[in-house]
């Protein structure tokens, strides 16, 4: 009774103010992209064989799938895998990561209608949502049609929680209709069953699956990487190496734009530097740009540390594990929108710092280079973070194989 009364008044208010929600949108110039897929009309492929389902409403989301979804295809080649989003961004990330091999589409409005011609179009075999997406329709008609829905890599921020608590009555119902919740921690797993989740535990955070590249690249040098910069942040990260270079002359940097296409440009900053593709050394050179592509990753395992770049402006941030998972901390600034759950981990250690002025950025640098002691405690809490975090992949992957 319960389902079936807030359906009836859900679908009521959906249906009456989505004119209204067109209206809005169309005045701010932010037109409904995936209009007859969120709706449900649309022709999905027949699919022949299990459908597994995976919904990633954003980037972070998207991207914190990427692993698990290429484990997936690995070990279940014979299974049809649907990614779906609910944003345009996270849609364009999804086809272009996963386009070759799975069906992407957009995830349908929670209302009764949409969700019922949306899933008889896909008809999934089992579904896993990513971290705090929590839609009573979609959930209760898959329940209906006895579809296993999960939610994996879940996480609840202490703002939301202050909220989720008062709605503790409303949660505990919806949840009776989840087959199971796989939390990022332990802290996140209690969060969840005070709010009404009998059936969660924890299975770590996806986006900690990663490995260490094989590396060739050694050197004898105390070395800053600069990681994946964008335009405004080398001067930042150049104006802070050379006053540091005064007080610590052992130091070199590695400077690797984000898109080479802005290289001429780095160097113009940098006349002394030298080129990765012209086979500069730290010998002859302090300061190196890295110019050729698909080497910053495994260029990590020989910095100190690294200055994680698309953090001083609106990008959002880049992946900070592909250097931590090394051993070395990093720094970046405020924006790191992208990998926010990532540094909400971090920062409870010292393995990773947010700064959010360029004058923070170089006092963090001297910390890390002038005390030996917070150093290694940093080093070290890097591996202890991936220790705690890893083998996400695994747990959901075992659940699929039942």
């Amino acid at each position: 009774m319960f389902m079936f009364i807030y359906q009836v008044i859900s679908s009521l208010l959906f249906y009456a103010l989505l004119p209204v929600y067109y209206l809005v949108r169309v005045i701010n110039r932010k037109y409904l992209y995936g209009w007859t897929e969120k709706l449900g009309f649309f022709k999905a492929p027949r699919f022949k064989g299990k459908v597994i389902m995976l919904h990633g409403v954003s980037v972070g989301e998207v991207i914190a799938l990427e692993n698990l979804i290429k484990k997936i295809k690995t070990e279940f080649p014979y299974y049809n895998i649907v990614v779906t989003t609910g944003t345009k961004t996270g849609q364009e990330i999804a086809k272009k990561k996963f386009g070759e091999f799975a069906y992407v589409t957009y995830f349908p409005f929670d209302a009764g209608g949409s969700v019922f011609r949306w899933l008889n179009e896909i008809r999934p075999d089992v579904v896993l949502i990513a971290e705090t997406e929590i839609w009573p329709a979609f959930v209760h008609q898959c329940f209906i049609r006895k579809i296993p829905v999960y939610l994996i890599n879940g996480r609840i921020s202490d703002s939301t929680y202050k909220i989720y608590r008062f709605m503790t009555p409303f949660f505990k119902q919806i949840f009776k209709f989840y087959a199971g919740v796989l939390a990022q921690s332990k802290e996140d797993c209690k969060k969840f069953i005070k709010i009404g989740a009998k059936n969660a535990k924890v299975m770590g955070n996806l986006k900690f699956d990663i490995k260490k590249p094989e590396s060739e690249f050694k050197s004898e040098h105390r070395i800053i990487i600069a990681g994946s910069t964008h335009k405004g942040e080398d001067e930042i990260i150049l104006g802070a190496f050379k006053k540091l270079k005064k007080k610590f002359p052992d130091i070199k940097l590695l400077l690797a734009p984000r898109h080479i296409t802005r290289v001429d440009a780095v160097r113009k900053l940098a006349p002394e530097a030298g080129l990765r593709s012209q086979d500069a050394n730290f010998t002859q050179h302090d300061i190196i740009i890295l110019d050729t592509l698909g080497e910053l990753a495994k260029a990590y395992v020989t910095c100190a540390f690294a200055f994680i770049g698309g953090s001083f402006n609106k990008t959002g941030g880049h992946n900070p594990l592909e250097c931590i998972v090394f051993g070395k901390p990093v720094v970046s600034g405020p924006s790191v929108h992208n990998f926010r759950d990532i540094y909400a981990i971090l920062g409870r250690t010292s393995a990773g710092k947010v700064v959010h002025w360029p004058h923070e950025l170089e006092a963090y640098m001297e910390k890390l280079l002038g005390d030996r002691e917070f150093y290694r405690q940093a080093c070290k809490d890097c591996k202890t973070v991936f220790d705690a975090q890893q083998g996400a992949v695994d747990v959901v992957v075992n659940l699929l194989r039942g």
